[in-house]
């Protein structure tokens, strides 16, 4: 077992990548050895991020370059947009580096439907096939041992797992399912465009890509393997002011007649998640929030039936910046080590 490993974050400057930084800074197996920007190269991260000086063991972003990277680092995060990771991620598995990739590019195993969804060329067939799908709670052990995991996205993580264990045990019609899904403006990165102005977002509220958002065919495929049969969702995501957190709220009918009570699907749910840390199943008449689960790597989960419509309303709450992203991303690498799974990971919610 690796004892002490060097990390490489490439999109450090995303929120993402600032994300993997601040908890890979206390993670007590990694140090933090280059943060790579590609449009900000040779300039110090602080400034554009005072909140991390004094706290950075580099600060200097270096430019990507694999080669670089091998000679610096054993793992890389790679933190970027759709459609860069396809042509940078070979070259880092080619240099025989360990990755993980933060992107969409190497979720889906189709090409063309990646291509569908996203807007951009999809990556080799070869390079998407070496891919493990890092659901970290469902795939762990496929994880484990590899060298190159493809991290959920983060309204795919809310909801998958928020679904797996009613779709897998036939506890619902999964040709029932509706997804109502609404994330913080943090979700959307960085970079600016009118709709994430404060003035546009604030006091305001409002869908966004209905029925196209690059999640639904994640969602579909995960389903479609832990049910044996083809899956399709009505799924429609919403921006809400707040900084993080996503909050999923999911429609089914019930197909099983002991899941008209509340008591039957919380026990489902704590036996299938009963050895899982970051999943936490809600009691009776308590439903999870965003602030409670904010900053860690928890997806809180929480249920109501509706005897006389003959359906659940299924809960969960994820911070898409930790659990949807840089926390499952260094849940992953603990897998692939053969660490501790929580490694670095112990954190309570920041809350109030």
């Amino acid at each position: 077992m690796t004892e002490h490993i060097r990390a490489a974050i490439v999109g450090s400057t995303g929120y993402g990548g600032v994300e993997l930084i601040r908890l890979l800074l206390t993670h007590p197996k990694v140090t933090i050895s280059s943060v790579i920007s590609s449009s900000n190269a040779g300039e110090p991260l602080t400034a554009g991020y005072p909140h991390l000086q004094g706290l950075l063991p580099v600060d200097i972003l270096d430019g990507v370059d694999p080669a670089q990277m091998r000679e610096k680092a054993d793992v890389v995060f790679a933190a970027t947009p759709s459609g860069v990771s396809a042509k940078l991620v070979p070259q880092l598995l080619d240099a025989g580096l360990r990755v993980i990739d933060l992107s969409g590019d190497f979720r889906l195993k189709d090409r063309a439907a990646y291509e569908t969804w996203y807007k951009h060329e999809a990556a080799p067939q070869e390079a998407i096939d070496r891919a493990v799908y890092g659901l970290a709670e469902i795939y762990g052990d496929r994880v484990r041992g590899a060298t190159f995991v493809s991290n959920p996205g983060c309204y795919a993580t809310t909801t998958a797992l928020g679904l797996i264990p009613a779709t897998e045990t036939g506890a619902i019609d999964h040709r029932t399912i509706i997804v109502d899904a609404k994330s913080g403006v943090s979700g959307a990165g960085r970079g600016l465009s009118l709709g994430h102005h404060y003035a546009e977002m604030n006091e305001n509220f409002k869908a966004y890509k209905v029925n196209k958002h690059q999640h639904i065919p994640e969602v579909e495929m995960v389903l479609a393997e832990r049910a044996g049969e083809p899956v399709t969702i009505t799924f429609t995501t919403h921006l809400v002011p707040m900084t993080r957190g996503i909050l999923c709220t999911m429609y089914a009918s019930v197909a099983d007649e002991r899941y008209l009570d509340e008591d039957a699907w919380i026990e489902l749910y704590r036996n299938y998640y009963k050895d899982k840390k970051f999943v936490r199943i809600r009691g009776k008449g308590q439903w999870p929030a965003t602030k409670e689960v904010s900053g860690t790597n928890f997806c809180d989960i929480g249920f109501s039936v509706d005897p006389r419509t003959r359906r659940v309303t299924i809960i969960a709450a994820t911070d898409n910046l930790v659990k949807g992203a840089a926390g499952q991303a260094i849940q992953n690498l603990n897998l692939m080590m053969g660490w501790e799974e929580d490694l670095g990971l112990r954190l309570a919610p920041a809350y109030p």
